[in-house]
């Protein structure tokens, strides 16, 4: 390379059309090599590290953190190996405010792209450069260089680490020393409990009255999302109290045989190994609604999405072809599938497609609420806390293990006795699961 080149920001797939930069891992200066991982971008779904195309010494960093970029957009200029530069100098210290967000313990590339436009758009968010960490570190008692993650990359850090260290205002340096090893998100959380205030805000000064938190990120798509959902398509939504102490007797079976060891069988894989046979026995339910063609699709396949909060905020990842899996193997999918929304690396493939989900809200200890669809998705099963209460049974009041499930699912794809049919047969199931859920 004889001149400086400029990387553009690549569609990472799903059609984006922006991302914001969330962390660079070069500074003006540095010298990078092709494959290099130099900044991680956060999209409406994930958070993705892109690696460098070319090989020499970066010459300017074209977005700050927290800048939004289009794609197509140059994001970085790198110049040929050898070239000298000057640093630029660091940004003032500014006032703002970061967000927390509650890690939920039970609930559940390399990419090259395009080469630089002709006009490459710029939209600034809220947040000046570095307002974030800056703020965070006010709260975490560290320094802005350490929150950011960026002048120096004096820490060992994973990425999504660095990211959440950020939005809980931790000085990642000052956990590294701690811990002595690679941080993770993990250490970041337990750091953050240690200075968080009862506000689920941090800011900076105790009269602020208000504090405004830009919407960007999965907040952004979420609340699109749902918004879109709500007024397409007609919600119905449907209740039933099931007794699940059968299946709560088989969950414990399960945990002292020895041929399950290793296997991760908890109360949502039985509730949605029970919802996918009540799809298979009821399959008109599994649909989508194509207004351009004026059909209605009925998939005979399952993508089991599931509900997961994550330090990024709620995402549904989804279980590819969930239907053709057992017990077993719908456990390690999902203990896979949490593992890896907790780590903020869930891919935009994974949570596209899907065609039924699953919220455990139970987990958060609530008995039951209305879910909303995930657009294009036909139902979605709300899962409640199994809490023991009086329950008539042979005409006997015992103590028993309850649950509530609440089903929506869009009017226009799913009569009420088609609704009714499959919420029954899975409550049906959790109270009586004698071998089926198991084995079959």
């Amino acid at each position: 390379m004889n001149s400086s080149q400029q990387f553009a920001l690549p569609d990472v797939g799903e059609g984006l059309t922006e991302a914001e930069i969330t962390a660079w891992f070069v500074k003006v200066g540095d010298v990078v090599a092709i494959n290099d991982t130099i900044v991680e971008i956060e999209t409406a779904k994930s958070a993705v590290e892109l690696p460098s195309p070319y090989a020499g010494v970066v010459q300017r960093l074209l977005f700050e953190e927290g800048d939004t970029a289009e794609v197509g957009a140059p994001i970085i200029e790198i110049g040929p190996a050898g070239t000298t530069v000057q640093a630029e100098p660091a940004a003032p210290t500014v006032l703002a405010v970061s967000t927390e967000t509650a890690i939920d313990e039970d609930a559940p590339q390399v990419l090259v792209g395009p080469g630089p436009t002709e006009a490459a758009a710029r939209r600034r968010t809220l947040a000046p450069h570095g307002a974030r960490g800056r703020a965070a570190a006010s709260v975490g008692g560290g320094s802005a260089e350490g929150a950011s993650g960026t002048g120096g990359n004096s820490a060992r850090a994973t990425p999504p680490a660095r990211l959440l260290a950020k939005t809980l205002g931790v000085d990642i340096d000052a956990v590294a020393r701690s811990t002595g090893k690679t941080v993770t998100p993990g250490d970041v959380e337990a750091a953050a409990t240690a200075v968080r205030e009862p506000s689920e805000i941090a800011v900076s000064s105790s009269d602020v009255r208000e504090s405004r938190i830009p919407i960007r990120g999965v907040r952004k798509m979420t609340a699109e999302a749902m918004v879109r959902s709500a007024f397409t398509a007609p919600h119905v939504t449907e209740w039933l109290t099931v007794d699940v102490t059968p299946t709560m007797q088989l969950l414990s079976q399960v945990k002292e045989d020895r041929s399950w060891s290793g296997v991760r069988v908890n109360p949502l894989v039985l509730v949605a190994r029970a919802f996918l046979l009540a799809v298979k026995a009821f399959p008109e339910v599994n649909a989508t609604w194509d207004e351009s063609a004026r059909e209605i699709v009925v998939k005979h396949y399952v993508n089991l999405g599931i509900a997961a909060a994550t330090p990024r905020g709620l995402i549904v990842p989804n279980i590819k072809d969930a239907h053709e899996l057992d017990v077993r193997g719908l456990a390690h999918a999902l203990s896979e599938l949490v593992a890896v929304a907790r780590s903020g690396k869930t891919p935009p493939a994974d949570m596209a497609d899907g065609t039924i989900t699953i919220t455990n809200i139970g987990a958060l200890g609530v008995d039951a609420g209305t879910p909303i669809l995930n657009p294009g998705e036909s139902a979605i099963l709300a899962f409640g806390t199994i809490r023991q209460q009086p329950w008539v049974v042979d005409g006997r009041i015992e103590i028993r293990h309850v649950t509530q499930l609440a089903m929506s699912f869009d009017h226009r794809l799913v009569d009420g006795e088609l609704g009714s049919h499959v919420l029954a047969r899975t409550g049906a199931l959790l109270s009586n699961p004698g071998v089926t859920l198991l084995h079959v």
